[in-house]
C-alpha cells in the first residue's frame, strides 16, 4: 500500500518545527508589543459565512466538507444527473474549511460584540485551506499570522501596521519592499474608464500583472468586454514611474474628476506622511497595479515582497469598511494584515537566516553511566531545568561514543558526564560539543556556566 499525504500539505520534522516556531514567536512578540490580543476560531465555518466574501475566483477555492451521515438522503434525484454542480453542492455540504482568518474574525466580532471593547485589536495564528494548484511557495494548507484592529477609521492604524511589518522583518533579518495602493484609487480609475460597475473585473485582471504581464492582462480585460479605448486610459497608469510623490501628483491630475479617486489619494498621502515621521527602514512604494483581488477591501491595500528573491507576497492586507455588515453589524471599519508563515519560512531558508539557537531543542545532555550515576544526575537535571535550561538524560546505559553521537546529531551544544570519579568529588564534567573543551565543575558553577550561553 502506498502511503502519502494530500498534495499541497506537508509534514514538519522537529528541525522544521523549531524554525517555524522561531517565526511564530517573533511575530507574536511584535503583535503583543503593539497591544494586540490573541483569539482562535474553528477550522470549519458554515459555508454561508464563507461564500461571497472572496469573489468568484476565491469561492472556487473553498474546501467544502460533506454533511455527516447519508449526505445524499434529501437530495432531489434531478440534481444527481447532469451538470447541476452548485445546487448539488449546496445540498450535500453546509460547512467548509476557512479560506482566510479575516472573514471568520468579522463573524467573531459580530457574534461576540457584547464581549469585546472597541476598537478591538486582535491577532490570530492558525492554518487556512485553499483548493489551489500546489506549486513553489503555494500550498493548500498553510498558516497565516493575522493582526487586525476593528472599530476605528483612523489611518493611524494603517501606519501602525506598517511599523509592525517593518519590525517583524527587521527582527527576521529580511529586507522587504512594502507596496501600497488604495481601493478608492482603483475605483476612481474604473470611473474615468466609464466602468464603475466592472471594478471587480478590472482589479482581478490587473492584480495578475506581475505574474503574467501587461499583454495577458489586456487580453483578459478585453474578454470582460472592456474596450481598447478604455484600456488605453488604464495602461499608462499601470506603468507610472518616479517617486511616490511624483505618482500621486500625476494621479491627482488623472483622477481630478473622480471624488472617490481623490479621497483614495488623500488617504495614501496621510499614511505616507506618518511613514516619513516614523523613519521606517523598509522601502515603502506606491504601486498602482496592486489590487489584491478580495472583494471586501475598501481603502488602503498593502502587500510585502522580500527583496532579492523570486517569491510571491509574504504579507498583505488592507482596510475593509463594512465586512461585519455582511453579518448584520454595519458601519464598523477595520484594517489588518496577514503574514504568510510558510512563504516567510521559505525566504529564511533560502537566505540561510535562521539563527542556530532556534534549532537547539536540548541545550544539555547528561550521559548515562549506570544506576548510581542516574540518581546523581537526576538531581542536577532538576536544578538545570528550574533555571529554564532545556536538558535531558540518555535513557539507557550504553557506550559513551553512541551517546555523544546522539548529542551531535541533535545539535546539543553541551554534554555532562558524571562517573565515579566526578561523583567522589561532587562535580560534573561539562563538555562543549562545539570546541570540544571540557571542565569539571560543582553544580552551582555548572549552572552559572550554562546560563552564560
Amino acid at each position: 500500500m502506498s502511503i502519502s499525504i494530500p498534495k499541497g500539505t506537508r509534514d514538519f520534522s522537529p528541525d522544521e518545527m523549531a524554525k517555524r516556531n522561531y517565526i511564530f514567536d517573533t511575530v507574536k512578540k511584535v503583535f503583543k508589543l503593539y497591544g494586540y490580543q490573541p483569539i482562535e476560531t474553528p477550522a470549519m465555518e458554515n459555508l454561508s459565512t464563507l461564500t461571497g466574501k472572496y469573489g468568484e475566483e476565491g469561492d472556487k477555492l473553498l474546501f467544502k466538507v460533506l454533511n455527516s451521515g447519508n449526505f445524499l438522503q434529501n437530495v432531489p434525484v434531478e440534481l444527481l444527473s447532469g451538470d447541476k454542480v452548485l445546487p448539488l453542492t449546496n445540498k450535500i455540504s453546509e460547512k467548509g474549511l476557512r479560506y482566510d482568518l479575516t472573514v471568520p474574525f468579522a463573524r467573531y466580532v459580530v457574534q461576540h460584540r457584547n464581549d469585546i471593547i472597541l476598537p478591538f485589536k486582535r491577532y490570530q495564528i492558525q492554518p487556512v485551506w485553499r483548493a489551489d494548484r500546489p506549486q513553489k511557495g503555494r500550498y493548500r494548507e498553510f498558516f497565516q499570522c493575522d493582526v487586525d484592529v476593528i472599530g476605528s477609521e483612523s489611518l493611524l492604524n494603517e501606519a501602525e501596521l506598517l511599523q509592525i511589518i517593518d519590525l517583524v522583518f527587521s527582527k527576521l533579518g529580511v529586507e522587504v519592499t512594502i507596496k501600497l495602493n488604495n481601493r478608492k484609487i482603483l475605483g476612481g480609475i474604473a470611473e474615468i474608464m466609464g466602468q464603475s460597475d466592472r471594478l471587480t473585473d478590472i482589479t482581478v485582471a490587473i492584480d495578475k500583472i506581475e505574474k503574467v504581464g501587461l499583454d495577458v492582462v489586456k487580453e483578459e480585460l478585453i474578454s470582460k468586454n472592456i474596450n481598447d479605448e478604455q484600456i488605453k486610459i488604464l495602461e499608462p497608469i499601470l506603468s507610472l514611474s518616479g517617486s511616490n510623490e511624483d505618482k500621486l501628483n500625476r494621479m491627482e491630475e488623472i483622477l481630478s474628476e473622480s471624488k472617490t479617486g481623490l479621497r483614495g489619494i488623500a488617504e495614501i498621502r496621510t499614511i505616507l506622511n506618518y511613514v516619513e515621521s516614523l523613519n521606517i527602514s523598509s522601502t515603502v512604494e506606491l504601486d498602482l497595479s496592486l489590487a489584491r483581488g478580495l472583494n471586501y477591501y475598501t481603502g488602503a491595500i498593502i502587500e510585502v515582497k522580500a527583496q532579492n528573491i523570486d517569491m510571491g507576497s509574504i504579507c498583505g492586507g488592507g482596510r475593509y469598511d463594512n465586512l461585519t455588515g455582511i453579518f448584520g453589524l454595519k458601519n464598523l471599519s477595520g484594517v489588518g494584515i496577514s503574514f504568510g508563515a510558510d512563504r516567510i519560512y521559505d525566504v529564511l531558508s533560502a537566505k540561510d537566516l535562521f539563527p542556530q539557537s532556534s534549532l537547539e531543542a536540548t541545550r544539555v545532555l547528561f550521559v548515562n553511566m549506570g544506576a548510581k550515576e542516574e540518581i546523581y544526575c537526576l538531581q542536577a537535571l532538576r536544578a538545570i531545568r528550574e533555571e529554564g535550561i532545556s536538558a535531558e538524560i540518555y535513557p539507557e546505559q550504553t557506550k559513551l561514543k553512541k551517546q555523544l553521537e546522539y548529542a551531535d546529531k541533535k545539535n546539543v551544544p553541551f554534554v555532562v558526564i558524571a562517573g565515579e570519579e566526578e561523583m567522589a568529588v561532587e562535580k560534573f564534567l561539562l563538555k562543549n560539543m562545539n570546541n570540544k573543551s571540557q571542565k569539571a565543575l560543582p553544580l552551582r558553577q555548572l549552572l552559572d556556566e550554562l546560563k552564560q550561553y
